[in-house]
């Protein structure tokens, strides 16, 4: 069985059971400005300077996987921030499915995460594996990664020069994945994907498209996990399950 047929039957058993993983009513909502607006906030073409260098060579999971394993050891090795910054104990470059259809992008890493090199492994993590099996996924299905690959100091909002220098690293991690849809998880990550400062309140919900280089990937911004923590409210949690689902729809085959 494919993974993508994997990922419907499972998808056909979650979305009756999202109460249990998510929070929110068991009953499907109505994906309503996530699918509803046909307004799409676009971004132009991103600098020479962010371009990929990485060409990616046709074939399955294991030239995808070298890829990216090449991309991690070139920028714990060369990128302009990482090298320099001074607050980690070591990079989180990422991790997942190289084929996955759905890309999860956050900010940067919080404590946990320096500690184990793994992105998303702290409360918000486990609130991000929350929203992915609402998805009808695993977290081996997916691809998750942050705009920074090194911890900020005291966990504090990545420094938009900070995002300009390690920032490239995650176009070529998109471009090596390509995948269908990706979640911006919060502000910075949404602002990096979109080339916008528009706040994440306006931009949450509301399909915009990913471009570098000749590749196109539809954009949902959405709440960080963190924020649904600090606001775990029924609308908070009814505004992000409805943009997942509107992810859902979109890569649905």
């Amino acid at each position: 069985m494919s993974l993508e047929q994997r990922s419907s039957r499972r998808l056909a058993r979650q979305v009756v059971r999202t109460d249990l993983d998510f929070g929110v009513s068991a009953v499907l909502l109505p994906a309503t400005s996530a699918t509803a607006t046909t307004t799409e906030m676009t971004s132009p073409s991103r600098p020479p300077s962010q371009a990929s260098t990485v060409t990616v060579t046709s074939g399955g999971d294991g030239s995808k996987q070298a890829l990216l394993e090449e991309l991690r050891a070139r920028h714990d090795r060369e990128c302009p921030h990482c090298t320099t910054a001074t607050a980690h104990t070591q990079t989180v470059f990422g991790e997942g499915s190289p084929d996955a259809a759905v890309m999860f992008v956050g900010e940067a890493p919080g404590e946990t995460e320096d500690q184990t090199g793994r992105p998303f492994v702290g409360r918000a993590g486990q609130k991000l594996d929350d929203m992915i099996r609402a998805m009808g996924f695993a977290r081996e299905d997916v691809y998750i990664a942050n705009v920074l690959k090194s911890r900020p100091p005291d966990n504090r909002t990545p420094l938009r020069h900070e995002v300009e220098a390690c920032g490239p690293y995650l176009v070529e991690q998109v471009r090596i994945v390509r995948p269908r849809a990706i979640v911006a998880l919060g502000g910075p990550a949404a602002k990096l994907l979109l080339d916008t400062e528009v706040g994440i309140t306006r931009l949450r919900g509301i399909w915009a498209s990913y471009r570098a280089g000749d590749l196109e990937v539809p954009v949902m911004p959405t709440f960080h996990p963190a924020y649904l923590l600090r606001n775990y409210t029924p609308e908070t949690r009814r505004q992000v399950w409805s943009d997942l689902q509107a992810v859902i729809d979109r890569i649905r085959p």
